[in-house]
């Protein structure tokens, strides 16, 4: 019989692991090479592909990581190492409606596509971001757009990975914006800018700044829940309800640590958060309360619940 699981990535402990979500054990971890980071896992559910970022954060010195780890979720064990050299600090990754696999370079600035992940031995292709430090991306159901959140030029860029002569097409909606997701219909982007502490909707098509309002200190990413937006603020140790027309605060959710990251229950109104405190809080979204927390490994990351 399946169950649910969380799948966290426990970045400090480098290690994948996986977890009993109702009664918080720690049912296995799997090391990986120091400083794992972001995933992307394969509609049948089948394996997890964890990019090798290599460095603890994005302000760390250091060549990082240069590989994918694809990980067999049911059997933990993993599979192998797709060399991506000499593209390095493999951050963002994402996978689109046909299980094609994305990966930003954040060192060389370059969008990354494997065709069948699970055979490729290398990137079928490679676009560069137009952007310094590209280190989030939000990719488009068909795969067709990616937008690409550039920290040091203070951008997010328009790509078409699949039309080899397109360009990048960038806008400037604050300072370091990192957070983003799209709106259900893909013609809104929503972006956080964590140095100017603002959030910013993005007209997907002109890539046009719609509209800019302060945010709470430090507003980290943006995760789309229903009718709802969520924003972790790192710096005042909380979570925001954001309503996604006008972009106003209408929950808010007070934390003793700092929120790293967030997943969503597929079925449930859950979300798991990842802490600072080396917990996972799991936070009911119709009263806003946090219901109980995970005891973790060192720094808990990306997670995700799946089917086993």
């Amino acid at each position: 019989m399946s169950q649910d699981t969380l799948l966290l990535v426990e970045k400090c402990s480098h290690c994948i692991s996986w977890y009993d979500p109702e009664s918080g054990e720690r049912l296995r971890s799997l090391p990986l090479p120091d400083f794992p980071h972001e995933f992307a896992i394969d509609s049948a559910q089948r394996y997890v592909y964890v990019g090798h970022y290599g460095v603890e954060t994005s302000g760390h010195v250091g060549p990082g990581g240069s590989a994918i780890l694809q990980i067999d979720i049911r059997s933990a064990q993993l599979v192998r190492s797709i060399d991506l050299f000499p593209f390095n600090r493999i951050h963002g990754m994402q996978m689109d409606q046909h299980d094609r696999l994305y990966a930003l370079s954040e060192e060389k600035a370059m969008l990354l596509v494997l065709d069948q992940p699970d055979t490729d031995t290398a990137p079928k292709r490679a676009m560069p971001s137009g952007g310094v430090k590209s280190h989030l991306f939000v990719l488009t159901r068909d795969g067709q757009t990616a937008f690409s959140m550039n920290l040091l030029s203070h951008t997010v860029t328009k790509l078409r990975p699949w039309e080899p002569l397109s360009q990048p097409v960038a806008c400037h909606p604050g300072l370091k914006p990192e957070g983003c997701c799209l709106s259900e219909d893909e013609h809104t982007l929503f972006v956080s800018n964590r140095w100017s502490n603002t959030l910013s909707a993005i007209d997907t098509q002109t890539m046009e700044v719609r509209l800019t309002v302060p945010s709470r200190e430090d507003a980290t990413r943006i995760y789309r829940a229903g009718n709802r937006l969520l924003v972790t603020n790192y710096g005042d140790r909380s979570v925001s309800v954001v309503d996604p027309v006008t972009l106003q605060e209408t929950g808010y959710v007070k934390m003793d640590a700092r929120a790293i990251a967030l997943s969503l229950h597929p079925t449930r109104p859950l979300a798991y958060i990842s802490q600072d405190d080396d917990r996972v809080g799991v936070l009911d979204l119709q009263s806003l309360r946090f219901t109980r927390f995970i005891a973790t490994q060192r720094e808990p990351d990306v997670s995700r619940i799946v089917r086993i």
